[in-house]
Parts: C-alpha cells; sequence; structure tokens
C-alpha cells in the first residue's frame, strides 16, 4: 500500500477485489460491529443444542414417532444453507424415532432454475446425494402441484404434492435480511420455495414490492410475509431448522421448532447483529459478500437495491458481484433488452393486477426504479453485452469503477460508502 492511502476490500466471488483510496478521503464501512464472545463454538454442536431444546414445539424425534414418511424442504444451490450439516442430523433424529420412516429432501428452488448434480454435490456432500431420495421443486409441472385454496392476497395456494401428502413437513434453512421480504428463512421455505409459479407471482405483485411495510429487517405488516406463514400453517410445516451464518459462512447459532416462533427468535437475533446506521454518499460500493450469492447479476440487484438507499443524488452505485453464472434469469434480461425505456418498462408493471404478475416482475420493478435514479457501475465477470443490456456499465476492477465514478461525480476525494456484505445488513437511516 502507498504512504497516504488506506486499501478497500470487498469480497468478490471466492475472493476479494480491492483498491486504494488517499487517507483523506471521507469513507464509511457499513458492517455490522464485531461482537465480543470469542471463536465460534463447533458448528455441529450448535445444531444439535438447537434440536435438543426446540422453540414452541415439542422434539422432532417426538414429532416423527409412528410417522411412516417426512418431506425435509431444503434451499437451492444460490444459498448458503449448511444443508451438508443440517439434514444428516435432521434424518438421524427422525429415523431413530421411527426406523421404517420414507424421507425424501425437496429442494424449493422457488422460481429459479433447478440445481445440477454438482451442485448438489457441492451443497450436500457426495454421500449424501448418493443415499437420500434429493428432488429439485419444478414450480411448472402441473402434476406435482396441490391446492389449498386461496392466499390473503388472493392468489391461489398451489404447493409442491410431496409436501402437502407427507406425514411430516420440516425444513432447514438461512435467515439473513431481504430485501422485501423482511427476512429469508422459516416460512420462506414453503413461498415461494415449493409453490407454483402462478401462486408465487400472485404473491410477488407490483403492489407489494413497493409497500412501505416490505423492506428489510421488516416482517410486522409485510403482505409477502403475511402470504408466507398463511402457506406454511396451511401445509402444516411442522418444524423448522434454521440458522445464522458468520461472515466466513460459518454456523454462529441455530433456532429449531416452531415455524414461526423459531423464526421470530433467529430474526431477532439478525436484527440484533446486522442493523447499521447508513451515511449517505455520492459514491457507494456494494456487494453480495461472495459467492454463493454472487454468482449471477440477478441475485446481485440484492446489493444495488441496498446501495441505493445510502446513495447522494446524483451519486454512483458500484457493485462488485463476479456473476460466474451470468444474468441468472433469461426473463429478467429480456425484460430489459426489450424495453423501450426504463419509464415505459416501470408503467407496464404499475399496470398489472396481481393475477397479471410476470415472472421475475419484483426484481425487474425495483432494479429499473434505481436504474432509472442511479448510475451504476458493475465490477464482474458476467459477459459485457448482459451488463450493458440492464443500463449498467462493466468494469474489470474495483480500482477502475472508482476511477470511472469519480470523473463522474467530478470529485475524486468524495466521501465514500461501502457495503462489502450488502445482503447480510439491515440499513437504519
Amino acid at each position: 500500500m502507498k504512504k497516504g492511502f488506506r486499501t478497500i476490500t470487498v469480497p468478490y466471488g471466492a475472493g476479494f477485489q480491492t483498491a486504494e483510496l488517499s487517507s483523506g478521503r471521507p469513507l464509511h464501512i457499513l458492517s455490522p460491529e464485531k461482537r465480543e464472545g470469542g471463536p465460534l463454538r463447533d458448528e455441529t454442536d450448535i445444531l444439535l443444542e438447537a434440536l435438543k431444546n426446540p422453540i414452541a414445539s415439542p422434539p422432532l424425534r417426538e414429532l416423527a414417532r409412528n410417522k411412516k414418511s417426512a418431506v425435509i424442504i431444503t434451499s437451492d444451490h444460490t444459498r448458503p444453507v449448511p444443508s451438508r450439516l443440517t439434514i444428516p442430523l435432521l434424518l438421524k433424529e427422525m429415523r431413530e424415532a421411527s426406523p421404517e420412516i420414507d424421507v425424501a429432501v425437496l429442494i424449493g428452488v422457488g422460481c429459479h432454475r433447478a440445481s445440477t448434480k454438482e451442485e448438489m454435490i457441492k451443497k450436500f456432500g457426495e454421500e449424501l446425494v448418493f443415499r437420500e431420495r434429493i428432488i429439485n421443486h419444478d414450480p411448472m409441472d402441473e402434476a406435482s402441484l396441490v391446492s389449498l385454496g386461496l392466499l390473503p392476497s388472493g392468489g391461489e395456494l398451489r404447493l409442491n404434492r410431496l409436501a402437502v401428502e407427507t406425514d411430516l413437513l420440516v425444513a432447514d434453512g438461512f435467515i439473513e435480511p431481504h430485501q422485501f421480504a423482511g427476512f429469508s428463512g422459516g416460512r420462506k421455505s414453503v413461498l415461494p420455495g415449493i409453490a407454483a409459479l402462478e401462486t408465487v407471482l400472485a404473491s410477488h405483485n407490483a403492489e407489494f414490492t413497493v409497500h412501505p411495510k416490505a423492506r428489510p429487517g421488516s416482517l410486522d405488516g409485510n403482505p409477502f410475509q403475511e402470504d408466507m406463514l398463511f402457506a406454511a400453517r396451511k401445509v402444516n410445516l411442522a418444524f423448522i431448522l434454521n440458522v445464522t451464518l458468520s461472515e466466513d459462512k460459518r454456523v454462529s447459532a441455530a433456532f429449531a421448532g416452531d415455524v414461526e416462533a423459531a423464526h421470530l427468535k433467529g430474526c431477532a437475533r439478525v436484527l440484533n447483529d446486522s442493523a447499521v446506521k447508513g451515511v449517505v454518499s455520492p459514491v457507494v460500493v456494494t456487494s453480495n459478500g461472495g459467492y454463493p450469492l454472487d454468482q449471477n447479476i440477478y441475485q446481485s440487484t440484492k446489493s444495488i437495491m441496498q446501495a441505493d438507499l445510502v446513495c447522494a443524488e446524483g451519486g454512483v452505485i458500484v457493485a462488485v458481484n463476479e456473476c460466474r453464472d451470468g444474468h441468472g434469469s433469461r426473463s429478467f434480461l429480456d425484460s430489459f433488452i426489450n424495453a423501450t425505456s426504463l419509464d415505459a418498462l416501470i408503467a407496464d408493471i404499475e399496470s398489472r393486477k396481481r393475477d397479471e404478475t410476470i415472472p421475475d416482475q419484483w426484481v425487474i420493478q425495483l432494479t429499473a426504479s434505481i436504474l432509472r435514479r442511479r448510475r451504476v457501475l458493475m465490477v464482474t465477470g458476467a459477459p459485457e453485452n448482459e451488463v450493458a443490456a440492464l443500463g449498467m456499465r462493466k468494469m474489470e476492477s474495483l480500482t477502475e469503477a472508482l476511477e470511472v465514478a469519480d470523473s463522474l461525480t467530478g470529485d475524486p476525494d468524495a466521501p465514500v460508502t461501502v457495503l462489502p456484505d450488502a445482503v447480510a445488513v439491515v440499513i437504519k437511516l
């Protein structure tokens, strides 16, 4: 590092992007405070303790007693849920209570693509993949879906038949702030996890996406959460094992038990640990926190949405996300390619009724509204034509991006706010 400069480091894929700023330039790094408590305990010990002390629920092995079938809903390859640790423990609990129980692991892909065998092995471990019955949910397979009535929002609740017809439904999960659902984890395993495409679309409508309660850290009055909890209760999600993760993606805490009570306790922990005071700046550097959360542009919009909250009027957002899988959603990309303008794209979305929602509309709507107001530079490995189609500029390095940002603001000494792991914080303004 040169004298008179300091280095900023931002996660990028499996590594980092770095750049140097002059020591006199105002720099605000928005990360949760480091909390005392020494090194993390063994991850398995944390999980076992949670299973032995379930919240507002009998132990899982008691729930499994005399059951003939069970389904474990788990997250897909885009989420860092430590399923290679959680699922074996859940299986052990159930099988020790009912040795003959037939258990299927159902990957709640929501509207994402199915996980490949290679991605399953990386997430679950080779032994689990080849020993257990692991199934990708398909939101468009009519034969695999069952109707359970109407959601509070009015959409039809259609869920995976395996989950509906099993004797015992369980889920693992990961709790973090979510850009409009408030928090991930808990009831989100069911909706959107194992729901029909039409069910997800009806719930993720244009009205809900811009609802004042639909924001990171918000559960009460959040219309997304109302639909999600209703769906989880309707399908009898009996038990969850949710975790929080440290910066290096290790289990820091676990919450097991009732789908609502255990999740709320986990959310309270995350809110306590992740709240940061926002500082508005002309230049905001943001990241999804590296792989796997930055594996495509679609997912990377989450950190851009967080950066928008602390970007000054006329400012520049620098998004640092590897995007090794490119755009991540054809419908998302095509919406921008085919739009005559951002104004027209947003107007079209806002004119749609709840039952006219299209795939990925919620991300398209929020991203378009930001791109209409902000200049976004993207440090990424994604193809340049895909980045450009979204109205962003591709940068090869964080250093280059900051140089371009300074030229756009016209002030090389403009304050910089950095969100190294934007999706892991709740910004308080």
